[in-house]
């Protein structure tokens, strides 16, 4: 699976290699609830990264080890300079996105957490990024500004300086004799009476006012530009933006919503599947993403396990689909669990758009959907098999509700998720590849190696509508040192640089970055 469609030759599975952490906790630190990351986003260049987490906040980092050499990665590749050095990210800063709020009309808290960041073009050397909580999203705009640092006036020179409070002023400040009534004797500058006359010479103590700047330092800002609020009844889950750079979609449990980045008051309605009455209601939007290249095509997938691809050309409201993509469950196999673990938590369109990844709670697919094999997947990825015995118990505890993220490399030849224990996957999609390396979000990534069964050698299917089904790709329930997998340390939220072989993933409140 690449951008040409078929891979000329195998690419060795990747040595992945630690870079860097932020926000490590030491052994036993407890972490605070508001602290941990919610969302996870590279921009288009892979230059910048940016963080969200529960307490609302966003935080941005910039790539130190492209600008150290004075120019990107893709001028210096094409002056044919060798990086050895492995990318490298610094905090660049950070504000608030999201309060807490309170809907006083349905009494319901709104929580300040992150939700999804996209990034939007840039222009004038300003980043633009969207942020949203569970109701409102909000338009971004991070820019460098010169603040000067005043160092002097020519206002009392001998007795003002630095940026203290000015002791002497133009006005004298010998008193006055007082009259009656709280007036003066002598008439203030401008007044309008006839007996006011100006000395001789002018005024000495009235100077036109000169600044002496000491330095200028440059200081981030990050501004509020657009709020694009009630338009939601339900939460928001996903935001996507359009290849247009001028559009971009929202979608809660019911609808999906189009907006104008440039109109925060209006926004059209193009995908509702909320029924009549209520009590029909079998089925609930979980993910949407636009497709990387077609303005008008956008994907969206179901807690059915599901997929529908829409062509906006076709209706002002998409009531129907282009294509549905969807696995037929096993004669006899269906239980109380089915459904459930059959909901797609995200979907990823590779960089080419002919590729979508899906992440359900078992299992990562990868669907071929411009060709006529929308009858199931062409690759599947089992990631928690070995969870299966366990569903009742994932099930009083709410984990197997959990929401895992999955991504794409830029080349699309790999995908990854995350897992238990802060472990994430990362599998081979080419054709052939038996790739398939279990990583620790770690200063030691593969600290916890599993021990899995060698995967079969069949080749990605055809294109006769064969499907790959991925055995052996697994792990036990417990890893190599013996140890239980933690289902409180889950590892839901991770990205690819849109171009190089690097990984950002969050372990609770810490971003780990690994490159191979």
């Amino acid at each position: 699976m690449n951008n040409g469609g078929v891979s000329e030759g195998l690419s060795p599975p990747l040595e992945w290699k630690f870079s860097q952490v932020f926000g490590e906790r030491t052994a036993g630190e407890e972490v605070q609830e508001v602290d941990i990351i919610s969302a996870i986003e590279f921009d288009g260049t892979g230059d910048h990264l940016a963080t969200g987490d529960r307490g609302g906040r966003v935080v941005l980092f910039e790539r130190t080890d492209t600008r150290d050499h004075g120019g990107n990665r893709k001028d210096l590749e094409m002056m044919d300079y060798s990086i050895s050095r492995h990318p490298e990210f610094r905090y660049k800063t950070e504000f608030q996105s999201h309060e807490p709020e309170f809907d006083y009309l349905k009494s319901l808290e709104i929580e300040e957490k992150i939700n999804k960041i996209r990034w939007c073009q840039s222009a004038n050397s300003a980043l633009y990024l969207l942020s949203t909580n569970d109701k409102t999203i909000k338009l971004w705009k991070v820019q460098e500004k010169k603040v000067k640092k005043v160092c002097d006036l020519n206002v009392y020179p001998d007795k003002a300086s630095g940026n203290g409070p000015m002791v002497g002023s133009s006005t004298s400040t010998v008193p006055k004799p007082y009259i009656a009534n709280g007036g003066y004797r002598e008439r203030p500058f401008g007044s309008s009476g006839n007996d006011f006359l100006f000395p001789p010479g002018g005024v000495s103590s009235l100077h036109l006012p000169v600044v002496v700047v000491a330095s200028q330092e440059t200081s981030l800002v990050a501004g509020c530009r657009r709020i694009y609020a009630h338009a939601h009844d339900y939460h928001i889950n996903s935001i996507s933006n359009n290849s247009d750079g001028e559009t971009f979609i929202s979608a809660d449990d019911l609808r999906i919503n189009l907006w104008n980045l440039e109109i925060s008051n209006q926004s059209f309605n193009i995908v509702d599947v909320k029924p009549v009455n209520m009590e029909d209601l079998t089925e609930v939007i979980t993910s949407a993403e636009f497709h990387p290249t077609h303005c008008n095509m956008l994907a969206y997938s179901s807690s059915k396990g599901s997929i529908r691809l829409i062509d906006m050309r076709q209706s002002a409201l998409c009531d129907t689909h282009s294509k549905l993509f969807e696995e037929q469950e096993a004669p006899g196999s269906r239980s109380f669990f089915t459904e459930i673990i059959a909901s797609i938590s995200d979907i990823k369109f590779a960089k080419d758009g002919k590729h979508i990844l899906s992440r359900d709670y078992m299992t990562l697919k990868v669907y071929l959907w411009d060709i006529t094999m929308d009858s199931g997947p062409v690759a599947t990825f089992p990631v928690h098999e070995y969870l299966r015995p366990k569903l009742c118990d994932l099930y009083e505890n709410d984990s197997i509700f959990d929401k895992f993220e999955c991504c794409l490399s830029g080349d699309g030849l790999r995908v990854a998720t995350g897992s238990y224990s802060n472990l994430f996957r990362v599998f081979g999609c080419s054709e052939g590849s038996t790739e398939a390396t279990t990583l620790e979000a770690s200063k030691n990534p593969m600290r916890k190696q599993v021990q899995t069964p060698s995967r079969p050698t069949r080749p990605l299917a055809s294109l006769s509508g064969v499907v790959r089904r991925v055995k052996g790709a697994d792990n036990s329930g417990v890893d190599a040192s013996g140890n239980a997998y933690d289902f409180n340390m889950k590892l839901l939220h991770l990205a690819w640089h849109p171009s190089e072989n690097s990984i950002a993933c969050a372990a609770s409140n810490s971003l780990y970055m690994y490159y191979a």
